[in-house]
């Protein structure tokens, strides 16, 4: 018998297979010259699926003529091209297809975005005129068709900005986001004011666009301004990589590599693609996003926070050798992107149960670390207490309660990280007060309140106070699991086991596969006379991979004597 893996893998081949066979009659598989090019094509396809760009190209390259009868084949042949980079080929290749009259959106794409990076703007003007025809009003293709041909027919500000109204309504923030780069490009006295007026805007995160404002003043020579303006930017979003790179670099005083400059047409026109390409990413649609990220990249290589999404992608979909290659890439560009490449990697090493190297790496690269701040510190604390390294994340904690406030927004979550790992190293007096000022400086935080008040019930004390935070909690959060069976659990121990059943059974209908919580219910239904179904859940705990030995024998032993009441 084959194992599981095995199967898996022949469930997935043949629903590809099926996928690719529905683009296909059965008159254009008998236009394929021999079953050499049938296996190609098949193969082709399948690593294309799968994301394995070098293997896809290998296998298409070596196939002709099937353009007319698969639009597909042209598709994924010019997606592995672009991604491998090899833009001299995929332009030729478009080419080929337009003598063939096969051109398509992506050939036509393909082809004007090449022109304009080889600065031959009449050209690409033709292949963008093209794509016009080739796209569907609203969706993706329209937007992109309407902004290349904006971006390739302006002689001033006046003219940019009313080119851009032929965007597709539904597009009305990116329309917003190229109306600014339009007033950038033409330095115009309204640009820090329309710079202004779209960060500000409190329904969206446009934290990205304050690096663009930054970036914009430092071309200018304004770095004082532009450091004021990164200074409150990083007041409401103090983690952001990109923000937090680019004030340090001018802190330092480090050269600014010009990333981005809304004078240059190609740059402006890469960020539409990168928006795009995250878009697809966030639709999980990998294939495409790679596609559009690529051609983004090779339009303004200089800006290389575009390789985050890029690893990003490759690290969903299980690509972990290529996605660590570029990890390691991005750590090249600044200390943050390289303490931000060394969580992506570590989390990488997770996934592929290597704990003791995930442990060991990012230890390593925090002592790496010249001067770390306070988030970094923070970084490493949490990281080792997830991962059971108790002790040193108290250390870790502690260095940061003498570093920072009760004002600091860091405050309440390093009492509580420090909390729970003084909890688990049976430090409970600790705990508790740690626990308890968390709570002090944020007394809504749920999951604190879950923590102290179930470990209260735990420990059978301050059962009646623990019941009425549960409750708060439940309210703060109804649709969290956990919270919801340590207010279930709450009301067992004070033996309300009707009231308790309730609980119980929407904490296992939100947290199904869960062996703790599927255990109390259990306990809930014995001591509601429902012994029948209580066996059934103990039984399914058992089966379930995530239950611990611990918790095996003390079902082991509840279905052989029951509960006592």
């Amino acid at each position: 018998m084959k194992n599981l893996k095995t199967q898996s893998k022949l469930v997935i081949f043949f629903l590809i297979f099926l996928n690719i066979f529905s683009f296909l009659s059965a008159k254009n598989i008998d236009k394929f010259s021999n079953s050499k090019d049938l296996s190609n094509y098949f193969s082709g396809v399948t690593a294309i699926n799968d994301n394995q760009y070098q293997t896809a190209y290998k296998y298409l390259k070596n196939l002709n003529n099937l353009e007319e009868n698969h639009y597909s084949y042209s598709q994924y042949y010019l997606y592995s091209l672009v991604t491998l980079n090899k833009f001299k080929d995929a332009d030729n290749y478009s080419r080929e297809l337009e003598r063939k009259q096969l051109d398509n959106f992506e050939s036509n794409l393909v082809s004007g975005i090449y022109y304009l990076k080889n600065e031959n703007i009449t050209k690409a003007k033709i292949y963008f005129k093209k794509l016009k025809n080739q796209s569907q009003p609203g969706t993706i293709q329209d937007l992109l068709s309407a902004s290349l041909n904006s971006w390739s027919n302006y002689n001033d500000l006046s003219s940019a900005l009313s080119n851009l109204k032929s965007l597709p309504v539904r597009f009305e923030k990116i329309k917003n986001i190229q109306e600014l780069f339009a007033y950038c490009q033409f330095d115009s006295e309204q640009t820090d004011g329309m710079y202004k007026k779209l960060t500000t805007d409190p329904k969206v995160n446009y934290s990205r666009y304050y690096f663009f404002h930054a970036n914009y003043l430092i071309l200018k020579g304004k770095e004082k301004k532009a450091k004021d303006i990164l200074h409150d930017a990083l007041d409401l979003y103090p983690t952001n990589l990109i923000l937090n790179q680019l004030y340090k670099d001018l802190k330092q005083k480090e050269k600014n590599n010009n990333q981005f400059d809304c004078k240059k047409t190609n740059h402006i026109i890469a960020e539409i693609l990168y928006i795009v390409a995250n878009g697809l990413s966030s639709q999980t649609n990998y294939i495409a996003s790679n596609f559009y990220l690529n051609l983004a990249k090779y339009l303004n290589p200089n800006f290389l926070s575009f390789e985050t999404l890029y690893a990003e992608n490759f690290e969903v979909l299980k690509q972990y050798t290529e996605a660590k290659k570029i990890y390691k890439k991005i750590k090249r560009i600044g200390s943050d992107y390289n303490w931000y490449a060394s969580k992506q990697i570590v989390g990488i090493l997770k996934k592929q149960e290597k704990k003791d190297d995930a442990i060991k790496y990012l230890k390593e690269a925090f002592v790496k670390i010249k001067n770390p701040t306070v988030y970094e510190i923070f970084d490493i604390a949490r990281f080792l207490k997830n991962n059971e390294q108790f002790q040193d994340s108290i250390n870790y904690y502690s260095n940061l309660i003498e570093l920072i406030d009760k004002k600091h927004n860091l405050y309440a979550k390093v009492l509580d990280g420090r909390g729970v790992a003084y909890e688990r190293t049976n430090q409970w007096k600790k705990a508790e007060v740690d626990l308890l000022n968390s709570l002090s400086v944020s007394p809504n935080d749920a999951y604190v309140i879950n923590y102290l008040a179930y470990s209260w019930i735990e420990k059978g004390i301050n059962i009646e106070k623990a019941l009425n935070m549960l409750k708060k909690a439940n309210q703060l959060r109804p649709k969290d699991g956990y919270i919801t069976d340590s207010l279930g659990w709450a009301l067992f121990k004070l033996k309300r086991y009707e009231e308790a059943k309730k609980y119980m059974q929407a904490a296992v209908s939100l947290m199904a596969s869960d062996p703790v919580i599927n255990d109390h219910f259990a306990d809930v239904l014995w001591m509601n006379n429902n012994s029948l179904q209580a066996r059934y859940y103990w039984n399914y705990v058992l089966k379930l991979e995530k239950t611990e030995e611990k918790l095996k024998k003390q079902i082991q032993y509840k279905l052989l004597f029951g509960l006592k009441s």
